[in-house]
């Protein structure tokens, strides 16, 4: 070890995959480019908290995104109220705390950033009791509108990614010089434009032989509704090859699964939790998505066409205002209109193209190498 390095820890939970995916990005990058000057920890805030505490947190996240989406929205609203918000973060700090405390003391990290907001309660808490001068860097997640438990603690440096939400924030009583703006924290990997003869091979790879292909994608817990929405899309004829990603959610891959090999359709290629989203994205024109940031970030710098299903309120919304206000996209909540909505992207080639002209022009990039050159400076 280069005793001159400086030392980060990036703190995360793994609810959803919104929130490592930056932290690994950003660890990835200076791995990669600045392994002399820094090295980074990734440490999940419950690896060692209680089983069912962490049921609660993560499990019940996913849960209630796929089976209840209304109850978690209710939640989200419900923790506009600041007591609520303060509650929270203490019986998730209780239970992430020691764990935090004890890494925390053992590493002595130059700096930490925190990806996720119910760390930032025990970070603040470990630091003032040690008296411990560590720099910390909230990064918050959400582009556009994000979770009030963020902004509790108004005196955090933060990292946002946009413009809209530094105003609202400034507005809330945060000071303009705590709020540092980026482009959005992506994998490098979905920055790489992939030419005719690349995606070529990466279909003859996959096993795909069709010019079009819709990818039908939600991130790491796969989309919502997404057994109806592909039952819809296989009674049409139209000529085109559905690759469908179901992330971990078990469930809907053996549906899935069961649904190809009874009907035999050979259109149809399912996935489960993979490292490849990179390669499905650079061979689809069309990808039908729910609007979690990274998720729909990605389809965007990748040059692909989000039509959105779902999403969550009020978390997701500023997302979804984003694609439709700048005609990005097409955001549709009714399933039964889906195979027209492709239909017309695949057999209008002007249609598809206003969309994908209209990405080229908002000219977003990848802040992954901006953020690590800030922490690191």
């Amino acid at each position: 070890m280069n005793p001159k390095r400086k030392k980060f820890l990036f703190l995360y939970l793994k609810t959803g995959s919104g929130h490592l995916s930056p932290a690994r990005s950003v660890a990835n990058y200076i791995l990669k480019n600045k392994n002399e000057e820094a090295e980074v920890q990734l440490i999940d805030g419950f690896e060692k908290t209680k089983k069912f505490a962490r049921f609660i947190v993560e499990d019940g996240y996913r849960i209630l995104q796929s089976k209840a989406k209304w109850i978690y929205e209710l939640i989200y609203a419900v923790h506009k109220f600041e007591l609520i918000s303060h509650i929270s973060a203490l019986l998730v700090s209780i239970n992430t705390k020691k764990y935090l405390e004890d890494t925390i003391l053992s590493e002595k990290p130059d700096k930490i950033l925190i990806f996720h907001f119910f760390l930032i309660k025990p970070v603040y808490d470990i630091l003032k009791e040690y008296n411990l001068n560590i720099k910390v860097f909230t990064v918050v997640t959400d582009p556009y509108i994000a979770h009030p438990i963020w902004f509790l603690r108004k005196d955090q440096n933060f990292i946002v990614f946009s413009e809209k939400l530094k105003a609202r924030r400034i507005k809330r009583g945060v000071e303009t010089k705590r709020l540092s703006v980026f482009p959005f924290i992506l994998d490098e990997k979905f920055s790489i434009k992939t030419d005719n003869e690349e995606i070529n091979m990466i279909k003859n790879k996959l096993g795909f032989a069709k010019e079009n292909v819709l990818l039908i994608l939600g991130g790491g817990d796969g989309i919502p509704k997404g057994i109806p929405i592909l039952k819809q899309l296989l009674k049409t004829n139209n000529d085109f090859e559905i690759a469908f990603v179901c992330g971990k959610n078990k469930k809907m891959f053996e549906k899935a699964v069961h649904i190809k090999e009874t009907g035999n359709v050979e259109r149809l290629k399912v996935y489960g939790f993979i490292d490849f989203v990179s390669d499905l994205l650079s061979i689809s024109e069309v990808v039908i998505t729910k609007c979690g940031a990274s998720t729909f970030m990605e389809i965007l710098i990748s040059g692909k066409v989000p039509i959105v299903n779902s999403y969550i309120w009020e978390q997701e919304k500023g997302n979804v205002d984003f694609i439709v206000e700048n005609e990005l996209g097409i955001f549709e909540r009714r399933i039964r209109k889906l195979p027209q909505i492709i239909l017309e992207m695949f057999s209008e080639k002007e249609v598809l193209q206003k969309y994908k002209t209209n990405i080229e022009h908002v000219k977003l990039q990848n802040g992954t190498a901006q953020v690590a050159e800030f922490i690191l400076s």
